[in-house]
């Protein structure tokens, strides 16, 4: 494992975005730990002369998770980058036995409340299914092995969704 001081992973990811051929993209998705860093910032300028459309943010219904995306949504802000749209990741769980849900946190839907308060548009709920989880630590495609999930049916509508937009 590598550990990189703050110099060194600010260049390495300038380099990363600068120094690729990309092609063309539908999508370049980065996956950032939440919060506002010097990361982000670097991210942003990097990619400033790309015109990205926006940002998609990506959160758990915990309140303590909410805090840091208020956050990070006026950020975005701050720098002109639209927020395309906010999706509940772990919006309760569904028993693959029963199908019942639960919530594991606090109530599902404080996501799209806050999508609401802010005037972005909610795209989704994606439930915590033990499905997905296994088919990620193998390297397998959940749409191909489990496809009428919960997990996978919510992934299906958040890609139309995104299609659409």
């Amino acid at each position: 494992m590598c550990h990189l001081n703050a110099p060194s992973s600010l260049a390495l990811i300038k380099r990363f975005i600068k120094d690729t051929f990309w092609g063309k993209l539908d999508y370049l998705i980065f996956d950032t730990p939440p919060g506002t860093s010097d990361e982000h910032l670097s991210v942003v300028k990097a990619l400033a002369n790309t015109r990205p459309e926006g940002a998609i943010i990506v959160s758990t219904p915990q309140e303590v998770a909410l805090a840091t995306i208020r956050k990070e949504i006026n950020f975005c802000r701050k720098l002109n980058l639209p927020v395309i749209g906010l999706v509940e990741n772990m919006g309760g769980f569904v028993c693959p036995c029963c199908q019942e849900h639960f919530s594991l946190f606090s109530e599902s839907g404080s996501v799209k409340k806050m999508a609401e308060e802010y005037e972005i548009p909610f795209l989704g709920t994606i439930p915590l299914d033990p499905r997905l989880v296994s088919c990620c630590e193998r390297g397998d495609d959940i749409f191909q092995h489990f496809h009428s999930s919960p997990a996978a049916r919510a992934l299906t509508r958040l890609a139309e969704t995104l299609h659409r937009i």
